[in-house]
């Protein structure tokens, strides 16, 4: 292969031996004695690839094809006399003569090097350009026969030396500006004399390609050739100009960049020193990790290239420990990792039982979902909401579904949760961002199909100025659309549909419509007093003597005991006051045991007034039927059932209705209703029409600074005032509950299992209630039912024949 340097100059240097003889420089003479030369008409033609030799130029070739060795040691041994020409595609191995262009240079072989890696390099000067005329032979190297290149007659002028000497100034300043040039070729420049010299000499070291190297050869006019190859130059130096002002403006960067570089190489040496480089290693043991991943090939494929991106990072970058930190996110989350489902429904069955008393609804319809996931073995099923007062055990629930089928358990509360982010995450390119709370909880879990409890989703926050989480977790709740969540910090899909979510609730007034279509809710109603004084001598004693470090057999609550704490010490629906009540018992017999003293390991509920005080409830009683207008009703509350009184009186005035005890506008409605209805139908209950004339009636709802509402007060309201206007006595032992319309129709009304449950620990013996309530009162197990006695009715005046007895009261007013 026969290749130029760039320069032949720099080229020459190191490789020409001191001894060698040949001039690089031409004189004037020299030019002159050279043209007048007589050429042999048959020349050896030796194909150049990726050049062009010029007349009177200097260069090294090396040669590489086995005809072109021959021809120079052939050469060499002879007439030093060849012919060179370029090749017009210098991918050809074995040119013939039509690959080749058929105007060249005679040259003279200076010199024949046999260098160091077995290559042989010859030095050879151009002599006069030459056209080839036809091919003689091809073997053993191509031979041709020739005639000098019909040159044009050169008139020196001034135009001519002013563009010699431009070219001469435009060579020197691209050499100056250019990096890579030697000096030498600076001073090789300004030391020639000859004109058409200086022309061949920058064009054969000009910055262009073969070709248009060749075109300049082939130019005959000595003028044109200069005044073409001042374009080449012109171009080059506005390049190199442009290239320098750039180099200039990034050198401070660059620098800057050299001198991290380095600094960071000695505190990389440092490192290894002492013990390695800790973030090398942590990168290594999570390349490490990511072997035994299991992930499918998209998040292997982005963990791949975010590895890339931190692995070329500058630890030392603020971007390096953002990247590190999400590089482990990806190997820290469960992307396939699922725990074995163990859907032995007897199991589940005596798990729940174990850890629940009671509830048996509940626990039966927690039985037939798991049912249904393992026959259907997938999570496309509907989310379990679980709906009641606080403390009924609706978080411990999902606990134990957790474990009745072998799942991890995760909880997470949204009570007060504000900011969409931390459903969805921030984008990891914020600082201090982190994922949603939905995949930190999964990575908590270890696994990707665990219980997931999403505790007080009634008091998630809606549409605010963070956005809206509430409609944020409607992607997390649907079945059809989790399988792909999208949290901003991960910026890839996660599936979600293999999770089992449990949500739960005190009240869904406040669960967005959206959302709450998503969930199969399921009613947990308060307990009852046996249920709790079972739960507590099951669960809630032994936990609290185990936490306050008692034995078992240090302390021994008796029924009654326990009974009091239920009736005197709380007022709830489901038991954790009734809990704290009992650790608060058991620390003030702690104090003992701990010190050594005596005392009484059986307590009863005599005992609970040294240790929990004065009892801050009494037990709820219907008011006596002494008072004429004085009613029971029933009420439900978010924290379950409760009895409410309504009163009312009558004073001397011209028929006006007044209505106190902190009442919303429903209830407000409730008592004109029952009003009108009275007035419009009074002969009915033998009241004279002018009574509503001449008194004023006053409705009053005790406990005032309780805001009250609702429309199941209203049969209580209408009730209170038959009784006030006719002073007939209200039965004993009587509660009753429903809503009210003008027409005298008693409607239905919800909550009738906490409701009945409030009436039971009031010592209500009857309770009046809608005759379509029936089927709630079906629904509800027996035990809840015992002593009470239940009339159903549809007419208003049907509970005015149930509630009021034909005895006057004492004192009655005159009506």
């Amino acid at each position: 292969m026969e290749e130029n340097f760039d320069f032949d100059i720099r080229g020459l240097s190191g490789i020409i031996a001191d001894d060698t003889e040949f001039i690089s420089l031409l004189s004037a003479e020299d030019e002159e004695r050279m043209n007048k030369e007589e050429l042999p008409e048959i020349l050896s033609i030796l194909p150049l690839r990726n050049n062009v030799l010029f007349p009177g130029v200097v260069i090294p070739i090396t040669v590489g094809r086995d005809k072109s060795i021959n021809l120079i040691k052939d050469a060499y041994r002879g007439s030093k006399i060849i012919g060179v020409t370029a090749q017009k595609d210098a991918s050809i191995e074995d040119p013939t003569f039509d690959d080749i262009f058929k105007v060249g240079t005679v040259a003279q072989i200076i010199k024949v090097l046999q260098m160091p890696d077995g290559s042989t390099t010859a030095i050879i000067q151009g002599k006069r350009t030459i056209e080839i005329k036809e091919l003689i032979q091809t073997e053993p190297y191509l031979t041709a026969s020739i005639k000098p290149f019909k040159q044009a007659k050169q008139s020196k002028n001034e135009m001519f030396d002013a563009l010699v000497s431009s070219l001469k100034d435009m060579a020197i300043q691209i050499v100056k500006k250019s990096p890579n040039m030697p000096s030498e070729a600076s001073f090789a420049i300004k030391n020639i004399e000859s004109s058409s010299f200086l022309i061949n000499f920058i064009s054969s070291n000009s910055n262009v390609d073969v070709l248009e190297k060749q075109k300049m050869l082939e130019i005959n006019d000595l003028s044109k050739r200069a005044d073409e190859l001042l374009k080449i130059l012109t171009k080059e130096l506005q390049y190199l100009e442009i290239k320098n002002q750039i180099q200039s403006k990034a050198r401070i960067d660059i620098d800057k960049q050299q001198k991290d570089y380095f600094l960071n190489q000695q505190l990389k040496a440092i490192q290894d020193e002492l013990g390695g480089n800790p973030n090398e290693q942590q990168i290594a043991d999570m390349l490490k990790r990511s072997e035994f991943k299991k992930w499918n090939e998209k998040i292997a494929e982005v963990f791949k290239k975010e590895m890339g991106k931190l692995q070329r990072m500058n630890p030392n970058a603020a971007e390096f420990s953002i990247q590190m930190n999400y590089v482990e996110m990806l190997l820290d989350l469960p992307w396939e990792d699922y725990t074995e489902d163990s859907f032995d429904l007897d199991n589940a069955q005596k798990v729940l039982d174990g850890d629940h008393y009671g509830l048996e609804k509940i626990k039966e319809r927690i039985i037939e979902y798991l049912a249904v996931l393992k026959l259907r073995n997938d999570m496309k099923s509907p989310i379990i909401c679980l709906v009641g007062p606080p403390g009924v055990g609706k978080t411990s629930l999902g606990k134990s579904i957790a474990k009745a089928i072998n799942r991890n358990y995760i909880r997470m509360s949204l009570g007060g949760l504000h900011d969409e982010s931390e459903i969805r995450g921030h984008r990891k390119t914020y600082i201090g961002a982190l994922p949603g709370r939905i995949i930190q909880n999964l990575k908590k879990a270890k696994s990707s199909n665990p219980v997931f409890v999403l505790d007080e989703i009634d008091k998630i926050g809606t549409n605010t100025f963070h956005g809206d989480p509430s409609s944020a977790l409607l992607e997390v709740l649907d079945p059809e659309q989790n399988n792909t969540f999208y949290d901003n910090y991960l910026e890839v899909d996660y599936d979600l549909s293999k999770v089992m979510f449990i949500a739960t609730a005190n009240s869904l007034n406040s669960i967005q419509s959206a959302l709450r279509d998503r969930l199969e809710v399921i009613n947990i109603s308060g307990y009852i007093v046996e249920e709790k004084i079972e739960i507590a001598k099951r669960h809630l004693v032994p936990k609290q003597m185990t936490e306050h470090g008692l034995k078992l057999n240090q302390l021994n609550f008796t029924k009654d005991a326990i009974e009091g704490i239920i009736e005197d010490y709380t007022r709830e629906s489901g038991v954790r006051e009734l809990e704290k009540k009992i650790a608060k018992v058991i620390r003030y017999y702690a104090r003992f045991i701990a010190m050594d003293k005596p005392y009484n390991k059986k307590i009863v509920k005599t005992d609970l007034f040294t240790a929990l005080g004065s009892p801050i409830f009494k037990s709820e009683k219907s008011l006596s039927n002494n008072v004429a207008g004085v009613v029971t009703g029933l009420a439900w509350t978010s924290v379950g059932g409760d009895i409410l009184f309504i009163e009312a009186s009558l004073s001397k005035g011209k028929g006006n209705l007044s209505l106190t005890g902190n009442l919303g506008d429903v209830m407000k409605e409730s008592a004109t209703i029952a009003y009108e209805y009275l007035k419009s139908h009074a002969d009915i209950y033998n009241i004279r029409p002018e009574a509503f004339e001449n008194w004023n009636i006053h409705v009053h709802v005790p406990e005032g600074a309780t805001p009250k509402d609702g429309p199941s007060a209203g049969v209580t309201m209408f009730t209170a005032l038959v009784s006030a206007f006719t002073q007939l006595k209200v039965k004993q032992a009587l509660a009753m509950t429903g809503e009210i319309t003008l027409r005298g129709k008693v409607l239905p009304v919800g909550g009738i299992k906490e409701k009945i449950l409030a009436a039971k620990r009031a010592n209500i013996k009857e309770i009046i209630l809608c005759e379509d309530n029936k089927k709630d009162i079906e629904e509800i197990n027996q035990i809840y039912l015992k002593g009470l006695k239940f009339h159903y009715v549809s007419e208003m005046h049907e509970v005015i024949d149930i509630a009021l007895t034909s005895q006057k009261v004492k004192d009655a007013k005159t009506i």
